[in-house]
């Protein structure tokens, strides 16, 4: 690494789309960007009010994600000085964890030259995350479907996404192990076969770029939303009015507590200014797929 450092941008994401339960991501255009420099010591800057209460040093998510990878690879990262940007909301269910693993992991392999893959780089994220959704849409960009076990990694990419979105975020933010604590232990079987066959029409249609059918099935999730929405003021009324408005379906973003609301392409400036004034309580913010992924800049 040269004096000058290097620079690396990583997309939110936002991830299950209804049915497709912690195996399907969508990497949004909102961003971090990691500015990387040597130093003596780890030191993280981290800008932004809502970041400012994160770790700075080698207890920082990003830091022990390079570290971590340097391990794994039997190698040494010398100490940096990290300065986060991010317009990516902390902790309402749009990746930022994702993005933050994501991030060390471009950094660990461009600094240390490990010539890592992409299915590499997504299942070291898979295990650190627990779940490939996040941040294979974070390393990938796009859609990704994603299989991973624990051991066993496979996805599949669809690379660009022809919608737009909204996504209503609230001022609370959320961990996720609280969201995942409201799920029941076990579904009934004919319920998962049901939820099965959403996601499954679901993930056609995107891949067909139908995105009405995937829209309808979206909203057809039987795995997380019945148990989560009650965390989401005026849920109900915010579905019902991104039908009357045109919207291909609603859904919770992630673990929530932020709502995704898939639209067609260039609607998503308008609809948002509508949503921000019938629903105050939420921060209305339009955006539309990141094609690119995780990359040095």
């Amino acid at each position: 690494m040269g004096r000058d450092g290097f620079s690396v941008v990583v997309p939110a994401t936002t991830a299950n789309l209804g049915p497709g339960f912690d195996s399907i991501g969508l990497a949004l255009s909102l961003y971090m960007t990691v500015d990387v420099l040597p130093a003596e010591e780890w030191k993280v800057i981290n800008e932004g009010d809502e970041y400012k209460s994160l770790p700075v040093g080698e207890e920082n998510l990003i830091v022990k994600t390079i570290l971590d990878v340097a391990a794994r690879y039997k190698q040494i990262s010398p100490p940096l000085q990290l300065t986060v940007k991010t317009d990516i909301p902390l902790g309402k269910g749009l990746g930022s964890s994702a993005t933050a693993i994501a991030a060390g992991i471009v950094i660990a392999d461009h600094l240390l030259e490990l010539k890592l893959s992409l299915k590499e780089k997504v299942k070291i994220g898979s295990e650190s995350e627990g779940h490939a959704d996040n941040v294979s849409a974070a390393l990938l960009g796009g859609v990704t479907v994603s299989y991973f076990n624990g051991e066993d990694i496979d996805v599949i990419h669809i690379k660009e996404p022809n919608i737009g979105a909204v996504i209503l975020v609230p001022p609370n933010a959320l961990r996720t192990e609280e969201s995942r604590g409201l799920l029941p232990a076990k579904l009934d079987h004919a319920e998962g076969v049901l939820g099965s066959a959403a996601s499954s029409v679901m993930t056609a249609a995107i891949a067909q770029d139908d995105w009405e059918t995937a829209g309808w099935m979206m909203e057809k999730d039987i795995f997380h939303e019945a148990y989560r929405k009650q965390l989401f003021q005026e849920f109900d009324a915010i579905r019902k009015k991104c039908k009357d408005l045109g919207a291909y379906g609603m859904t919770i973003s992630g673990a929530g507590p932020s709502l995704f609301i898939a639209v067609k392409q260039g609607d998503q400036a308008n609809l948002a200014k509508t949503l921000a004034v019938a629903f105050p309580y939420y921060t209305a913010i339009a955006v539309s797929p990141s094609i690119l992924g995780a990359r040095v800049n």
